[in-house]
């Protein structure tokens, strides 16, 4: 299951996972896009399948990921993508409202995630969980007060999640991917706040880049990293997910991966 899977690294994400053979369930708040999505990999002989999900309420986090193990079977991985920059902007000038709203997708949909998918991942004694964080959790940026907060505490919630269950079969690892090249940095750049926004577009990765990395995350390739944050920004990370290093792009290794 993927969250945020509607656009950016959660789409790719979704993509990469298709192409390696796993069976792919996509949530996001726009149904459209990730139904449009689920289509596109069927046609492409890959097992998708879209459901509508808020990370802000439980109640549909667990409906989802219910209904992934429904429909393929087994439930092996939880992809915590779902993740908002706006509203950009200095905390004295910051509406309560949609600082508080921006958070709760960033923390407390990790926190949903982590609360739905354990349970069942106990019960069938595997599973991993990849919780997307930042280099902004632990480096404070101006007009990000709601996005660093929040990420840092989604990274202590990864440390958490795995001191209580990683003796048991479950594997909880954060992953920082540095700038990609989604909507997210345009409306960075369009702020004009803060060093992230003067960066030259062209320095950005590509989703399928993170998406890559993610795949290689859930391996067992990847076990010495659990507990903790991995950056993508480590040439030796991204050598052991198999990425070039030359250019922003996917060099495969191997037709498919390993989930399981």
């Amino acid at each position: 299951m993927i969250t945020g899977a509607s656009r950016g690294i959660g789409a790719a994400t979704a993509e990469v996972f298709a192409a390696h053979g796993a069976a792919v369930m996509l949530a996001a708040r726009d149904e459209q896009s990730i139904e449009a999505l689920a289509g596109k990999i069927r046609r492409a002989g890959g097992r998708a399948q879209a459901l509508r999900c808020d990370v802000t309420r439980f109640a549909d986090v667990a409906a989802v990921i219910a209904r992934c193990h429904e429909v393929f079977g087994r439930f092996d991985a939880l992809i915590n993508n779902a993740g908002v920059i706006e509203p950009i902007g200095r905390l004295a000038d910051s509406d309560p409202k949609a600082w508080t709203h921006a958070s709760d997708i960033n923390y407390k949909g990790v926190y949903h995630g982590l609360r739905a998918a354990i349970p069942l991942m106990e019960r069938e004694g595997c599973g991993v969980i990849v919780n997307l964080s930042s280099g902004a959790a632990t480096s404070p940026l101006e007009g990000w007060s709601h996005y660093c907060s929040a990420k840092a505490a989604a990274l202590m919630l990864t440390r958490a999640a795995h001191l209580e269950v990683g003796d048991r079969g479950i594997r909880v690892v954060g992953l920082s991917p540095g700038t990609v090249a989604t909507e997210m940095q345009v409306l960075i750049k369009a702020s004009g706040i803060n060093p992230v926004s003067q960066l030259d577009p062209s320095i950005h990765i590509s989703p399928s880049m993170v998406g890559e990395t993610i795949a290689w995350l859930c391996t067992d390739d990847a076990k010495e990293f659990d507990g903790s944050d991995v950056s993508l920004r480590d040439s030796v990370i991204q050598q052991r997910a198999g990425l070039s290093a030359e250019r922003p792009s996917i060099r495969r290794k191997n037709a498919s991966r390993k989930f399981r």
